[in-house]
């Protein structure tokens, strides 16, 4: 008898795991944009999410629409964490100019 077999099927759950891993780390610091139930989009670089699928987006803007459908000047948040039940949609954000943060002696973009 081989345990070949028995071997594929139980390392699969852990390859998918595993690059789920390495996903979520290539996107460690983008600029991710997040739209939400309510109609808010958030914008500001991803640090971090858990098994419930929170988010957490740092240096973070939260843009709103107006009544007759146009987005209105932008609301610095910071760092917010944003319920995964909220969350409508996540896209890597490349439509707003890159900006430079200095923290100390390090400079992270």
């Amino acid at each position: 008898m081989s345990n070949e077999g028995n071997k594929t099927t139980s390392e699969a759950p852990q390859m998918v795991e595993e690059e789920g891993k390495a996903k979520l780390r290539k996107w460690l610091n983008m600029k991710f944009r997040i739209e939400m139930t309510d109609g808010r989009v958030l914008i500001g670089v991803f640090l971090c999410t858990d098994r419930d699928a929170n988010v957490i987006l740092g240096a973070c803007s939260e843009y709103l629409k107006n009544n007759e459908g146009e987005t209105e000047e932008p609301r610095v948040l910071g760092l917010v964490m944003v319920p995964g039940r909220h969350i409508v949609s996540i896209q890597i954000d490349d439509t707003t100019p890159s900006q430079t943060y200095y923290y100390d002696e390090y400079l992270i973009k």
